[in-house]
Parts: structure tokens; sequence; C-alpha cells
């Protein structure tokens, strides 16, 4: 016996052990959640309150049933077919009665299209598969290396590795947003014939539902997880790093040399091993003798200071035993508590080391505890939450437990529950000071979950190869993470691994690389170059901008001004993500979603609403190929020349210069 009910405003639907709920969730949007015996009562997933603005209605005629809320229309059918029956949710357009997804069940006589496999402890593998569409393009995703920005057709793996982000929220061009509300390992298929999202362990299908545009699916998505805050105005500046330095001195000697310069800069980074110990959470004394100095010499120069922090605690910490024997670390389903091995200081050969549980509220007051009085009361303001993955090794997520829950179901939030600690924590310092100032950050994650934008996180794209085909996946992947609701986001300019300031292939990638990083949210260059250390403690080799010689010099330091005349209108654009969430850096096809060839097109970008960027991804390369979206006139910022729209040109791009152009003649200092 299959019912059917109306509770409050939502949808109900019982079939032998399994209960199925439709509720309204926000503007044009629902969450749909399935489970065996009752949903649960509570979750870790990215979902807030329900948003407000909901007009719904519950319809129910024998056998099936129909929620409208807004333009989207959920069907609910106790399906006839050759096999069992079982009811089947399909979505439609509701001003056009279009179909836009549809369950399908894996086999005509079981299972159906939600499968629930239990293990007798309230949780199992979960499937739930939907119809595959033929010419359905798929964007979003988190960031990935594969390199492609169309996801249709692909295999991935929903699980949190470097440079490998995971964030399950998929944008169609039939016109609709999915959110997978499950921070659980698993994987999804979209495949030809079906997409099909599975989660190795859960206790419920759970997931989040809109349609539209391209930009109302990103601010329905943004009403349900979170908006982005306001981005400081600092942190739009240039951001220095490399892999290394070594003490005080050196780090304060390149801040000099920026002043000297008279170069832009907003940013210098103290990296990892600055600490006597990884989990003491403080500057190790031999290295940084007279921290409150070198705080207020930056601060006079204009510089913040942004300081690593890792989630993992070395045996030897002074903080390990509170954190083990309070139960803060993240345990083990079999085995000790040690989840990866370093080689820190004081160390001979790498030993095990221990990770973190931000999932834990006591490990969050703990930890800001610490960072608060061994950074923050120095001035400290920005925080890299480097490999918040965690990077584990061996890579067994569902060894974990948390006390969230056990890492097969839970692993994924581990980023975003570790970027709270910093926000949380920065909030109520700036309460207590009374300066609302005391509290803007950003913190620079190497990993991310849905929702991670409201606590100000930027992402960037992990530990990268210093190549030409890492260049172009970048580009695809900082697109794909603005899809998945992450509108700030940056790489390592030049990639991470290698890169040897002395040679001139490597100077034009450099530049290259340089030229899309301004057009990025977060404008910073990074790098373990050439000659690399095995890590221990050494610096890396040279990496800051004048290190490339004096004629890729000069073309970086035009690219620092041009970033430079740019940041009014950035701050206009993350004002708006802010506030709608509309990513600045975006996929054409967002602002020209009638347009069908701006849905192909995956090595452009828009740069907010009046520029378009064609970053120059060859070796070599003097011209490219570039697309200009119908239904606008362009000017090539350089030369004035205006094209009309929908139509490719083949345009000059010599080492200096990146193709860049204004839509409709708009004023945007691109030039100087």
């Amino acid at each position: 016996m299959t019912t059917f009910s109306i509770d409050g405003d939502a949808l109900e639907v019982r079939h032998q052990h399994e209960v199925l709920r439709v509720e309204p969730w926000g503007h044009d949007s629902v969450r749909v959640r399935a489970a065996i015996g009752s949903l649960p009562i509570s979750d870790v997933g990215a979902l807030q309150d329900r948003p407000s603005g909901a007009t719904s209605s519950v319809v129910i005629e024998g056998y099936s049933a129909r929620l409208v809320n807004g333009d989207v229309t959920v069907e609910v059918l106790l399906a006839s077919t050759n096999g069992i029956s079982m009811p089947e949710v399909r979505f439609l357009r509701t001003s056009t009665g279009e179909e836009l997804l549809a369950e399908e069940r894996e086999h005509f006589w079981w299972p159906g299209a939600r499968v629930l496999y239990g293990n007798r402890s309230g949780a199992g593998e979960i499937h739930q598969q939907f119809r595959g569409y033929s010419g359905e393009r798929l964007y979003g995703m988190g960031q990935r290396t594969h390199g492609h920005l169309n996801h249709k057709g692909l295999s991935l793996d929903l699980v949190q590795r470097n440079a490998e982000v995971s964030i399950p929220f998929v944008v169609s061009n039939r016109g609709y947003g999915f959110l997978w509300n499950n921070p659980a390992v698993g994987r999804v298929e979209f495949s030809d014939n079906v997409t099909r999202w599975t989660a190795t362990q859960a206790r419920a299908i759970d997931y989040f539902f809109t349609v539209g545009s391209p930009a109302q699916i990103l601010s329905r998505y943004a009403d349900a997880t979170g908006h982005a805050p306001h981005f400081p105005h600092w942190a739009s500046g240039f951001w220095q790093s490399k892999l290394r330095y070594l003490d005080q001195e050196e780090l304060l000697g390149v801040a000099r040399e920026y002043q000297r310069r008279g170069l832009p800069l907003s940013v210098i980074v103290t990296d990892f091993f600055h600490w006597p110990a990884m989990g003491d959470y403080k500057f190790d004394s031999a290295e940084y003798p007279d921290p409150k100095a070198m705080m207020t010499e930056l601060d006079e120069m204009g510089i913040k200071l942004m300081v690593s922090i890792w989630p993992t605690i070395s045996p030897l910490s002074e903080n390990y035993e509170k954190l083990r024997d309070d139960g803060m670390l993240v345990g083990s389903d079999q085995g000790v508590e040690f989840h990866s091995t370093i080689q820190d200081k004081a160390m001979t050969t790498p030993m095990p080391i221990a990770f973190y549980d931000p999932t834990n509220p006591r490990t969050r007051d703990f930890i800001w505890s610490v960072a608060k009085r061994n950074y923050y009361d120095l001035g400290v303001r920005v925080w890299w939450l480097d490999a918040c993955e965690p990077e584990l090794n061996p890579g067994h997520p569902s060894n974990l437990l948390f006390y969230a829950g056990p890492g097969a179901e839970v692993a994924g939030i581990y980023p975003r529950d570790n970027a709270q600690i910093f926000a949380d924590g920065m909030a109520q310092a700036a309460q207590e000071s009374g300066n609302p100032v005391d509290g803007e950050t950003v913190l620079l994650c190497r990993s991310a979950w849905a929702g991670q934008q409201k606590y100000p996180a930027a992402v960037w794209s992990g530990d990268i190869p210093a190549t030409w085909e890492s260049l172009r996946q970048q580009v695809r992947a900082g697109l794909s993470i603005a899809m998945a609701g992450i509108p700030w986001w940056t790489t390592d300019i030049g990639g991470f691994h290698g890169g040897d300031s002395r040679d001139e292939g490597y100077r034009e990638l450099m530049v290259r690389w340089f030229q899309f990083g301004a057009f990025c949210p977060l404008f910073r260059l990074h790098g373990n170059r050439e000659p690399r250390p095995n890590m221990g403690c050494a610096t890396g080799g040279p990496n800051e901008v004048w290190s490339y010689g004096e004629e890729a010099f000069e073309m970086i330091k035009d690219v620092m001004l041009m970033r430079e005349r740019l940041r009014p209108y950035l701050h206009e654009q993350l004002d708006r993500a802010s506030a709608e969430g509309m990513p600045a850096m975006r996929p054409l096809f967002v602002d020209f979603p009638e347009d069908p060839t701006a849905w192909t097109v995956e090595d452009q970008m828009m740069f907010g609403p009046d520029v378009l960027v064609a970053p120059v991804l060859e070796a070599g390369a003097r011209r490219r190929e570039v697309y200009l979206p119908a239904g606008a006139s362009w000017t090539h910022a350089w030369s004035g020349r205006t094209y009309t729209g929908g139509t490719v040109i083949d345009e000059d791009a010599p080492l200096g210069e990146i193709p860049v152009y204004l839509r409709d003649g708009a004023s945007v200092p691109v030039a100087g």
C-alpha cells in the first residue's frame, strides 16, 4: 500500500518501508529526502534553515501527487510498469511543462530509482538514479584536474583530495541546479544513459533541486547554503609567497624589496615549518625572535601577514596530549589515531601524525584559543588552511571517526568545519573588540564542501604541476568551482611543483600565468621552485616577481599595475557575489545563456559582466582564436578594434598581452 499525504506545505509518500518527503526550499526550489523507516532527525549537510519566499501548493490525486513551488513542479507517480510498482519522482518547469529531470529505475523489476542497502546500523549504501539526456551539459562539481568544464560523460569520485575539491553541486543547460546534500564518500556517474549518485554509507537520500537561468540557479543555491561575506578591500591586491621563508629577516627583506621597487603588495606568507612543532600553532622563536616587531613593520608598509595552519598534530607538539586525552583528535575505526606521516622539525625521519577533529565544538574552541593567543593577538588576520582535505596517507577516509559521525558518512565536511574554526573565532574577536574590521579575513583553503563560501573561504587549486597542461586545467577548474558556489578562488601562479626561474621557457609560462591570475578573484604567487628540496625545512628556489629576468619582470609588473586598476571593478563584482551568489569569474554561458556556442567554450571566461578574457594557454603562441558571444558588441581592450558578437576571431597575443574585450563599450580600465 502506498500512501500520499500533506504535512504542512510538504508532500510525504510512504511505500512499504520507505518514506519520501518533498518540501519547498526557497524560490523555485525543493528539497527531497528519502530513507527507510523515518528520516534522520538531524544532518550535517549544507542546507541551512529554509529560505523564505516559497509559494507552494500540493495536490494529491489517487496514486499520484504534485507539489508546485514557483517555476518548479515535482510529480510523484506510482508508476505502472512490468515490474514492481514504486513511486517515481519527476521535475518539470511549471511555466512550460517541460521535463527537466526524472528518476529512472536501475532495473525494470528491482531495484528502483532510489536504492537504500542497509547494514543493520541504520546506514548503508545509497543510490539515486535519474535519466540521461542527449545533449545535456553539466557544470560545477567543485574543482577537478581532469581538464573538462562540461562533466557530462564523466565519472567523479566524491572524496576530498589535494587539488580535487568535491562540491556535489551541478548546473545543467536544461535549466536546473542539483545539490547532492550528502558529505559521504561516494561517486557520481554522468553517463549517456543515466545520472547516478552513490554514497558508500549514508542514512538517507537528500538533495536540493532548483530551476532557472544559470544566474538564478546560483542565487537560489546561495540562499539555500549561505552567501559569501563582504570581500575585504586589501584582499584583492597582490599576495607574495614561496615554498618557505626561512626566518623573520628573510620575509621582511622581501617585503622591503617590494616597497623599494614601488610594487603593490597586500599579503606576504609565512608557510609551513615556521612553528617549533606541527600543532603548536605559534612562531618558532629561533626563526622569528620578535614577531610583534615584524607585524608592526609589515603593518606600516600596508602588508598583511598570512600564517599557515595545518590540521596535523605532531606527537611532539605541546598541544598533542590535551587534544588526544580530551577526544579532540580524529579517531580511527581500526588502528591508532595517526593518519599520515611527515618529517617535521626535531624529527630525524618521517613520523606518524594525527589530525584534529573540527566537527567537534570543543576542538574548534581549543584550536582558536591557541591561534588567537599566538597569532591573532600579535596582529595576524589572514589564515592559510593548508592540507585541509585532510591529506591522508593512506587515503582511507572510511577508517576515520569524527564527532559528527563515521568517516564514510561525513568525511566531505572536514574542510568546511575547519574553516568554521577561524570564521567563528574572527567573528567572536570582532564582537569582543567592538570593531568589525577586526573580524575581516580571508581563509585560504585547499579543499571545500558545499556552503563553505559563508565562512570567508577562498580556495586555491592545490599542489599542481608547473606546466602548460596544468595552466589549461586551471581555467576549467576555476570556472567549475565558481559554478559550485565558491566565488573566491585562485591558483599558485606558475604552478606549485617545479619551475626554474632561470629557464626561458618557464619564464614565458610564468608571464602567461600571471596574465590569467590577474583576472582571478585572488591574485597570488606561490610555488616550490627549482632547486627543490626534499622537503625537510628547506626554502625552495627563488619565487619573487623579479626572480624571472628583467624582460619577464617588466611584463609581470605591467600585469600587476593592470590588476591595481581593475580592483574597484572587481570589488563591485565581489559585492554582487556576496549579495546574489554571482561569481566574478564565470563561464560565458552565465551571461549569455541564449547563445548555444557560449555553453561550449571552455578556455575563456567572463570577469564580471563587462570583461571577456581569453588566456593564452600554449607555449610559443602569439595568436589565439577567441569566440565573442552573440547579443553584444566587443571592443579589444588594447587596440580599440570593435567586433560584432556571435563570431570567432583570430586575435594577436604578443607575450606581453592577453586578449581582453569590453562589452558594449564598457568603461573598465584594463589598458593604462
